[in-house]
C-alpha cells in the first residue's frame, strides 16, 4: 500500500459576519475571528498589495491636502476656528486627525472620536481619533439608541485587557467629560456596527494573499515537485527515507536544481519509477487570476482607473492627463465626496457645541497638479504634440508657429501683465482707517459702485437721523469725489485656498494687497491670466471668474472707516447697500416725505 502524506490546502474564503451580545457588549466577528472582525480586516489589508494601495489612495484624497476654514468666515468666528483646525488636542492638527478617520472609515466603514469636555462643561477642549478595531458597541437601549461603548486595548485579550465603558456623545448630557462618537456608513444586517464599502470584494482579497503566499512558498520551500520517484523495493523508515532523498538531491540537483516528490511502495519490482510532473500552463493561468483579481478588486472599490490609486493597466482609462481628470472627478463626486461629507457632518456636530457651525472644508487632493514651462515643452515635443496638447488644430503644410501661439505654453513670464498689474497697483491697510467690516462680494454686480452709494447713503440717513455737521463728503458738493472727505472707503481683497496652485492665484494670494473695484474690472482687459477666458481667451473678467474654472477664490469686501468716527447707524447703511449691490429694489419712500406739509392738500392735516 502506497504511503501519502496529504497537505490541506483549502481555507474558507469570506468569513461570515455576525453581531452578538454577551450582556454587556456586541461581539462582532466571525467563527475564525471571534469579536475581531476589524482585525481581519487590517490582516486583509497588510496582505493584499492591490486592496492596500487603493485603500491607502482613496484615504488620501477623503483627507485631502489641509483642512481650512471656509471662505465667509466670520472674523469672530475665525480665531476660534484656526485655533481648533490648529490645535484640536496638544499633538496634533485637525488634519493629522482626519488622515486617521480618513483610513479607518475607508478601511473598517467606521470611525471613532473621542470627545473631551471642558471642566465647565461648556465647550469641547479638545478631540482624539480612537482605533475602531479597539471599540465594541454597548447594547442598545428599548429605543435602539447606543448609549454607551467599550474600548479595550485587545479583545483577544479581555482578561488582561478588561473592557472600559465610555459613554456615547450627547452634546445635552455633559455628566461624563469624556464621550465616544463612533459612526459610519450604513449596513444591512448589522445594527450597531459597520461594514466597508468594499466588502463584496472581500474573497478577491483573500485570493490576492493566498496567490502571494502560494508563490512566496514555492520561492522559499520549493513547495511545486517537477519530477516523482517512486520505489517499489518496499517501505523503509522515515529515517532511512530521509537520508535516501538527501543523498538524491545532493547528486542530481544543484542550488537551483529542479524539485523531486519521493514514494515508496511494497512490489515485485526493485526497479525505481521516474515520473515527470509537468506543470502545464500554471503561469499563464496565474497572470490570468492576477488580472481578474485585480479587476474585482478595482469594482468593489469603485475605482473608475486603476492609475488613480498608483495601479497600472491598459484597460479603461488610460495615462492621457485629460482622462485621468475625469476619472478623477467622477472619482470624487461618486466615492470621495461622501466619505469626505460624512467626516465634515461629524466635525461640524463637535464644532456646533462650540458656537461654530459649517465652516470647515477640505482642500481637494487632484491628481494633474504641475504645469511645465515653454522651453521644457519646446526641448522634447514636437510643435503639433505642444498644439495638441494646448487645445490647438496641428499647422498645414506651408504654415509656422507664431510668437503668441508659443506664449500659450507659458501662464507666466518674467515680465507678465499680472506682474506689471501687481506692481502698480494695490495698497496695504491705509494709515488713519480701521475695518469696519468684510463679507463676501459674491453677488455684487460688477457695474455698483458701492464705495460711492454707501456714502450717499450714509449722509441721506444722517440727514434724517444722526447728525455730523462737521464732516465733509463728496455728497456737500464743495470739491471733486476725494477719499478724504468720505466717510467709508471700500476695498476688494483676493481671498480662499491658502495653498493655491494656479499661478495667478498664488501671485494674487501672496501680494495680500487691497484693491480698488475700478482696478479689478480694468485687469479684465489684460491678458493677466491667459487661457482661461471663453474658448481659450486671454482676457475675462477678473471681478466674476477670478482665476478661472473650478478656482477656489473669491473677492472680500472690504469696508474701512476713519479711525474713531464709526457711525451708530452703519450696519443700517452697510445692510441697505449691499442690499442694492445684488440689485434689490429697497422700497421707495412715500411721496409726502420729501414735501413740505404746507404744500401739501389740506396743509398736511390728516382727516379724521
Amino acid at each position: 500500500m502506497t504511503k501519502i502524506t496529504s497537505v490541506d490546502l483549502s481555507q474558507d474564503l469570506s468569513p461570515q459576519i455576525y453581531e452578538s451580545s454577551n450582556g454587556e457588549y456586541i461581539e462582532y466577528g466571525t467563527d475564525d475571528w471571534k469579536n475581531t472582525y476589524p482585525l481581519f480586516l487590517i490582516d486583509l489589508y497588510q496582505n493584499s498589495s492591490t486592496h492596500a494601495a487603493i485603500i491607502n489612495s482613496a484615504a488620501d484624497m477623503i483627507a485631502g491636502k489641509d483642512i481650512i476654514a471656509e471662505e465667509g468666515t466670520s472674523p469672530e468666528n475665525l480665531a476660534i476656528l484656526n485655533e481648533f483646525i490648529n490645535n484640536p488636542n496638544s499633538s496634533e492638527s485637525l488634519h493629522d486627525i482626519v488622515k486617521k478617520l480618513a483610513l479607518d472609515f475607508k478601511l473598517q466603514g467606521g470611525y471613532c472620536i473621542n470627545v473631551i469636555f471642558s471642566h465647565d462643561r461648556t465647550r469641547i477642549s479638545e478631540i482624539r481619533h480612537v482605533p475602531v478595531e479597539k471599540v465594541r458597541s454597548g447594547i442598545p437601549n428599548v429605543l435602539g439608541r447606543v448609549t454607551e461603548y467599550y474600548v479595550s486595548a485587545d479583545w483577544n485579550d479581555v482578561h488582561n485587557n478588561p473592557p472600559q465603558a465610555i459613554p456615547s456623545f450627547n452634546s445635552n448630557d455633559r455628566t461624563h467629560p469624556s464621550q465616544l462618537i463612533y459612526t459610519g456608513l450604513y449596513s444591512p444586517n448589522l445594527n450597531s456596527m459597520f461594514l466597508p464599502d468594499y466588502v463584496a470584494g472581500v474573497n478577491w482579497c483573500l485570493v490576492d494573499k493566498m496567490v502571494a503566499d502560494y508563490h512566496l512558498n514555492n520561492i522559499q520551500s520549493g513547495f511545486s515537485g517537477s519530477h516523482v520517484i517512486n520505489f517499489n523495493n518496499g517501505t523503509p523508515t522515515r529515517q532511512e527515507q530521509k537520508q535516501l532523498e538527501n543523498s538524491i538531491k545532493k547528486k542530481l540537483t544543484g542550488v537551483n536544481g529542479e524539485k523531486l516528490l519521493m514514494t515508496f511502495t511494497d512490489q515485485d519490482v526493485n526497479t525505481p519509477e521516474i515520473h515527470t510532473l509537468s506543470s502545464g500552463d500554471n503561469h499563464e493561468q496565474f497572470i490570468s487570476l492576477q488580472e481578474l483579481l485585480t479587476q474585482n478588486i478595482l469594482t468593489s472599490h469603485r475605482v473608475t482607473s486603476p492609475m488613480l490609486v498608483g495601479i497600472k493597466s491598459d484597460n479603461g482609462f488610460g495615462s492621457n492627463a485629460n482622462e485621468l481628470n475625469d476619472a478623477f472627478e467622477i472619482y470624487n463626486n461618486t466615492v470621495i465626496a461622501p466619505f469626505q461629507a460624512h467626516i465634515k457632518k461629524t466635525l461640524d456636530k463637535i464644532l456646533s457645541v462650540n458656537g461654530i457651525s459649517n465652516d470647515i472644508e477640505f482642500v481637494k487632493n487632484t491628481p494633474i497638479t504641475s504645469k511645465f514651462d515653454a522651453e521644457t515643452l519646446k526641448s522634447v515635443m514636437t510643435t503639433d504634440e505642444i498644439r495638441e496638447e494646448l487645445g490647438l488644430p496641428a499647422l498645414e503644410s506651408n504654415e509656422v508657429v507664431t510668437e503668441d501661439d508659443v506664449a500659450k505654453t507659458n501662464e507666466f513670464n518674467s515680465e507678465s501683465p499680472l506682474d506689471a498689474f501687481l506692481s502698480n497697483y494695490g495698497e496695504d491697510m491705509p494709515e488713519g482707517y480701521e475695518v469696519l467690516s468684510e463679507d463676501a462680494a459674491d453677488d455684487e454686480s460688477e457695474d455698483f459702485n458701492f464705495e460711492t452709494e454707501l456714502n450717499v447713503q450714509q449722509v441721506n440717513l444722517a440727514r434724517v437721523g444722526s447728525a455730523y455737521p462737521n464732516r465733509k463728503s463728496n455728497q456737500d458738493k464743495t470739491s471733486k469725489q476725494d477719499d478724504n472727505k468720505n466717510i467709508y472707503r471700500v476695498r476688494y481683497k483676493y481671498t480662499g485656498n491658502s495653498n493655491p496652485e494656479r499661478e495667478f492665484c498664488k501671485k494674487m494670494m501672496s501680494s495680500n494687497k487691497l484693491y480698488r473695484k475700478e482696478d479689478i474690472i480694468a485687469m479684465g482687459s489684460q491678458a493677466v491670466n491667459p487661457g482661461w477666458g471663453k474658448g481659450g481667451a486671454d482676457t475675462y473678467s477678473i471681478w466674476k471668474f477670478k482665476g478661472g474654472g473650478a478656482c477656489k477664490h473669491k473677492w472680500y469686501r472690504v469696508i474701512l472707516v476713519q479711525e474713531g468716527s464709526r457711525p451708530k447707524n452703519s450696519d443700517v447703511v452697510i445692510t441697505s447697500t449691499a442690499a442694492k449691490s445684488r440689485g434689490v429694489k429697497l422700497p421707495r419712500n412715500a411721496q409726502q416725505v420729501s414735501v413740505a406739509p404746507s404744500d401739501m392738500p389740506n396743509k398736511g392735516f390728516i382727516n379724521k
